[in-house]
């Protein structure tokens, strides 16, 4: 146990200020979602540019492309989300996907993650090619979900969350292990909260085609 806590320790001190303060702009992000703000999504472009930087450092060129791409979604996310609060008037308006839309959408990802998968695997020489590669098609196309308010994202995040917790487990990352339970417990709670919005919205729907009718 001491042992876990010194490398705990040792991989905290290694992260610099830029990677923190990354961390708690994502962290941010996602309590800020869980409630409904609009500035979850300042926090998440903050949080992408300062990560985009760190990888652009560690020549690490697949990754920083990828943080591009969020950062169009956090301004797309912006732009949708006050849409959505401008036609319904309601910051807590959410929807669902029916699971046939769902069921698609991780048919085509997974297959999306094992063409990827396979590039990594025998044309580079990075570790967890095959779940790497998974874990970032589904981390992209969940983004997406999170911009339109579809409630089950926190349902992919948790699974995304808890696979890449393993991944980092494996390589020996306990300060990312712990951040990502961090992240998976939140999902959860996220999940919880729009859900919770999703079912309240459907009971004030009902009463108003009554009230209506």
């Amino acid at each position: 146990m001491m042992e876990l806590w010194q490398q705990l320790l040792n991989q905290w001190q290694l992260q610099t200020a830029l990677e923190l303060i990354a961390t708690v702009l994502a962290l941010s992000y996602t309590v800020l979602a869980i409630r409904h703000s609009l500035w979850c999504w300042p926090a998440a472009l903050a949080s992408t540019v300062l990560t985009l930087q760190i990888m652009l450092s560690a020549n690490l060129y697949t990754d920083a492309l990828l943080q591009l791409y969020y950062a169009g979604m956090a301004l797309y996310g912006w732009w949708n989300w006050q849409q959505l609060r401008n036609q319904s008037g309601q910051a807590q308006q959410v929807v669902e996907w029916r699971w046939q839309q769902h069921l698609w959408l991780i048919s085509l990802t997974a297959v999306a993650g094992l063409c990827l998968g396979f590039l990594m695997q025998y044309y580079t020489s990075t570790d967890f090619a095959w779940l790497g590669a998974q874990i970032s098609c589904f981390a992209v196309v969940t983004t997406y979900l999170v911009a339109k308010k579809v409630v089950s994202n926190w349902l992919y995040w948790i699974v995304i969350d808890a696979a890449s917790i393993y991944m980092y487990l494996q390589k020996d990352l306990y300060f990312f292990s712990a951040l990502f339970v961090i992240y998976t417990l939140t999902a959860a709670s996220g999940y919880i909260a729009w859900r919770s919005n999703y079912r309240q919205q459907q009971l004030n729907n009902a009463s108003g085609i009554c009230v209506s009718g």
